[in-house]
């Protein structure tokens, strides 16, 4: 759903603002009218945190105005008055909807927070103001049901389609009494959504782990340590150090940490983040959102949640989803209990002669690579230099494919300082778009890497796509450089997929436009640009070592290719299980009583089993997927995919 500056325009535009700016007076709020900057790029520079929620209220006002003239048109229903019309209508709430989430997930702050927590519901009961007005939906259907005779090129029949569907599934059929049960289970499921992001993001916040003796960081480099010991300062924990915690279960130092027992409080903290009891435990979220989707779909005719999720994706059923995954359970569950042998095996080795633990696989694990692949990862990082991968390798493997060209520029207003954007040019010359990079991890920062758009591309109202690429990279300490793994190298080359599928748009409805395709179809064009970050002649443009200006050597990239199995029937064994898609939502409580705290799982007498430990995603009340749904931000009024 996936889902996030300095002035933008050079001198001789400067001067053009400068003079126009004492004739004509500033809009109210910066939401008003279309930006004025280079695709009409949000003003960052002019948006203050209190704008959002007013702008709100009239871009909804706006738009529902729009919509009620579309519904009560005299004239007879037509593709052109109807179904375009809407695809004009809300402009004001896109500019704003855009900008807000885009922030507010990777940037927020108290007030933004306060903004989503008010704006949610009203979200959700502006999207049943349009969807559930019996007057717009009998317009929408009549010229549905006629669409064999209208003669349609294949976008606006696609449209016509997406349009009607969307309606139905919102529950445009329901009785009266049905609709008002509806409006209010959506409303209290976008609260609950809210909620459960920001829950996750003070809880991921709160659950950094901090360190008095710098001797229990013994395994971490002295880049590490001087990063950890910064974040603490930066918390006013001065003389400490502080590991913030990623948004996956696994933490990515736990695979240099040494001391056995702060891997395990690292774990922990991150295994527990969200179940603690206290103001930021999402388990009685996460059921009674599961409750509400259990309702939701029962009242609209599907038998669970995950049926009424899946009706415009690829899978179509829940038992498509389960077929496909249960495929896969026997093979890689047998190969991760081998894997977790061999692991126990080197902790054996090792002299240390314990029974391996979820907070041991990442270290272990690497050993058992170390020595079976004779590849380390700190041997990796340094040809892994974050500005050098982004240009001479991602953007380089984009212009040897398409011909398209990038350029930086520092005049766009960003929302953060380590925001950097990027014009983009197709192989003529043209402007294709712009893109903005976030790549460095924030306390008020969402977990994971996404990508979405702050401007969407269509022909029929005269725009180019604005993307943005998301990540949660460890940012380094002062003067040092920006070292990658090689699964962050793939996280780049990946979020870029999803961006130039954003960025070659063509369609001239932005409801069809770019990312807005099935669920399930939307990772195929990420996955794809994946490939690219080992192709040889990509590999060697941009892996090269920071410190000795050579390219990495051939036995170092076969030796990756070599181990990319290693270790990866744990995450299919563990992310492959069917999740509960078929849950009713009535024997859901609030707690999950068959999960225990790490520290309370002591170690079992009897034959001893390698423990397979949890998937390196992000699982439990810390994930933001709920059965077959993931939680993102409020539902806003585009009506996006097929």
């Amino acid at each position: 759903m996936h889902r996030l500056h300095t002035l933008y325009l050079g001198a001789a535009a400067s001067l053009l603002f400068g003079a126009s700016s004492f004739a004509m007076a500033a809009p109210a709020n910066p939401f008003e009218t279309p930006s004025t900057l280079p695709l009409q790029a949000p003003p960052f520079d002019k948006i203050k945190d209190t704008d959002y929620k007013p702008a709100f209220e009239e871009a909804m006002k706006q738009h529902l105005a729009e919509v009620e003239a579309i519904a009560n048109d005299k004239a007879a229903p037509t593709f052109e008055n109807t179904f375009v019309a809407l695809e004009k209508s809300g402009r004001m709430l896109d500019r704003v909807d855009m900008a807000f989430f885009g922030v507010a997930q990777a940037n927020t702050n108290p007030t933004l927070d306060k903004t989503r927590a008010d704006v949610a519901p009203e979200l959700a009961a502006h999207q049943d103001a349009i969807f559930l007005n019996p007057k717009l939906f009998a317009r929408v259907k009549a010229v549905y049901d006629k669409r064999d005779r209208l003669k349609l090129d294949p976008e606006s029949a696609q449209l016509l389609k997406v349009y009607y569907l969307k309606f139905v599934h919102a529950g445009a059929n329901l009785s009266d009494a049905d609709k008002a049960k509806l409006r209010e289970i959506n409303k209290e499921d976008a609260s609950l959504e809210t909620t459960f992001q920001q829950k996750l993001i003070a809880a991921t916040k709160d659950g950094a782990l901090v360190v008095d003796d710098k001797a229990q960081l013994a395994g971490l480099s002295e880049g590490e340590i001087a990063a950890a010991a910064k974040a603490a300062a930066d918390r006013g924990l001065k003389g400490k150090y502080l590991i913030p915690l990623q948004n996956t279960t696994q933490q990515p130092l736990l695979v240099s940490l040494s001391d056995r027992g702060v891997r395990e409080r690292l774990f922990d903290n991150s295994w527990t983040r969200t179940e603690k009891g206290d103001a930021n435990d999402t388990r009685a979220t996460i059921a009674r959102i599961a409750q509400l989707r259990a309702e939701k779909a029962k009242l609209l005719g599907y038998p669970n949640y995950a049926a009424y999720a899946l009706y415009n994706q690829m899978a179509e059923t829940p038992a498509a989803v389960e077929a496909f995954l249960g495929q896969l359970i026997g093979p890689t569950g047998d190969k991760a209990a081998e894997e977790a042998r061999l692991i126990q095996a080197a902790v054996d080795k090792s002299g240390k002669h314990f029974e391996l633990r979820p907070w041991d696989w990442e270290r272990y694990s690497e050993q058992v690579r170390k020595e079976k692949y004779d590849l380390n990862e700190d041997e990796l990082k340094p040809y892994f230099e974050l500005d050098r991968v982004l240009k001479d390798g991602v953007f380089y493997a984009a212009t040897q494919l398409y011909g398209i060209t990038f350029k930086e520029r520092h005049d766009i207003p960003v929302y953060q300082p380590d925001v950097r954007v990027f014009d983009v040019f197709d192989k003529d010359g043209s402007q294709l778009g712009m893109i903005y990079f976030d790549y460095f991890k924030r306390d008020n920062k969402s977990g994971g890497a996404w990508m979405s758009n702050f401007v969407n591309q269509t022909t029929l109202l005269g725009t180019k796509p604005v993307v943005y690429n998301v990540a949660n990279f460890t940012k380094p300490a002062p003067g040092e450089p920006a070292l990658l793994s090689f699964d962050d190298v793939t996280t780049m080359f990946h979020e870029f997929g999803h961006a130039l599928h954003g960025l070659f748009a063509t369609q001239k409805y932005q409801t069809l436009s770019g990312t807005n395709v099935a669920r399930d179809f939307v990772e195929f064009p990420s996955q794809f640009n994946e490939n690219w970050a080992l192709d040889p002649t990509v590999l060697k443009h941009y892996a090269i070592n920071y410190k000795t200006g050579k390219p990495i050597p051939q036995e170092l990239v076969d030796k990756i290719k070599k181990s990319q199995t290693w270790v990866r029937a744990i995450s299919w064994a563990n992310c492959s299980r069917p999740p509960n898609s078929t849950c009713s939502g009535t024997n859901l409580t609030q707690a999950h009583p068959s999960r225990t705290s790490t520290s309370s799982r002591k170690r079992r007498s009897g034959k001893r089993t390698p423990t397979i430990p949890t998937c390196p995603r992000a699982t439990g009340p810390a994930t933001s997927c709920i059965s077959g749904q993931t939680v993102t931000r409020p539902v806003t009024m585009r009506i996006n995919g097929p």
